[in-house]
């Protein structure tokens, strides 16, 4: 099916919308890994975003959505200069991160006090975006709705005992996509909500004993 979207593009600021709007929310799910703007900031740019990046603006949109800026922000115009105003220690760099990788990929390291987080992720056109990595585990996270990325043992009961966690704050469960290598290893858990789930909720899966680690990630599309 296609989108008025796919025809006509977000409302954004800037030439392109898989080099601005895109990057821009990429830069907005990586925010959300260390619950706010992050303090540095290593910005691996691949393929078309290493070549041609800088002239679309992707740069400014990548560390304009890292602080907040949504993709029809104006100040996106001026982000690079508000992050060193800020203060803030945000490095780029051009590198092939893998030969099957999407051409508009970027890898976001990102620090926020004692918060450390890696993400993988690409524009796909149309400000759609896919996070494929985080923190070295394979996930699939469009931003489309908020979202619980989740990596725990493979456990009985885990499933619902996580869903009981959300129920209990009123979050409901809009899909939710489970993956596993083996049997007794590690789960890969998406859940996407129709309701934002507060760092608490995070938190609260986070203490489960067999959770090994939780993230919160906001819906970045329009």
């Amino acid at each position: 099916m296609v989108s008025i979207l796919d025809i006509i593009g977000p409302v954004m600021v800037g030439p392109s919308s898989s080099h601005t709007a895109g990057a821009c929310r990429l830069g907005l799910l990586a925010r959300c890994l260390v619950g706010g703007t992050p303090q540095r900031a290593k910005i691996e740019l691949h393929g078309s975003f290493a070549r041609t990046g800088e002239g679309h603006g992707t740069d400014k949109a990548i560390v304009g959505g890292l602080m907040g800026f949504r993709p029809d922000d104006e100040r996106l115009r001026e982000a690079l200069d508000i992050m060193e105003r800020e203060g803030l220690d945000y490095d780029f760099e051009k590198t092939t991160i893998a030969d099957d990788a999407h051409p508009n990929t970027v890898r976001i390291t990102v620090e926020r006090g004692d918060r450390h987080a890696v993400m993988v992720g690409a524009s796909l056109g149309a400000g759609r975006v896919l996070v494929s990595e985080i923190d070295g585990y394979p996930v699939e996270i469009t931003g489309n709705l908020h979202t619980i990325a989740i990596v725990a043992e493979d456990v009985k009961g885990s499933i619902a005992r996580i869903a009981g966690i959300l129920a209990d704050n009123s979050v409901n469960i809009a899909t939710l996509r489970l993956t596993r290598k083996q049997r007794g290893g590690d789960a890969f858990m998406v859940i996407e909500t129709d309701e934002q789930p507060g760092e608490a909720v995070r938190d609260a899966i986070r203490a489960l004993p067999w959770v090994t680690w939780a993230f919160r990630l906001d819906k970045v599309s329009a």
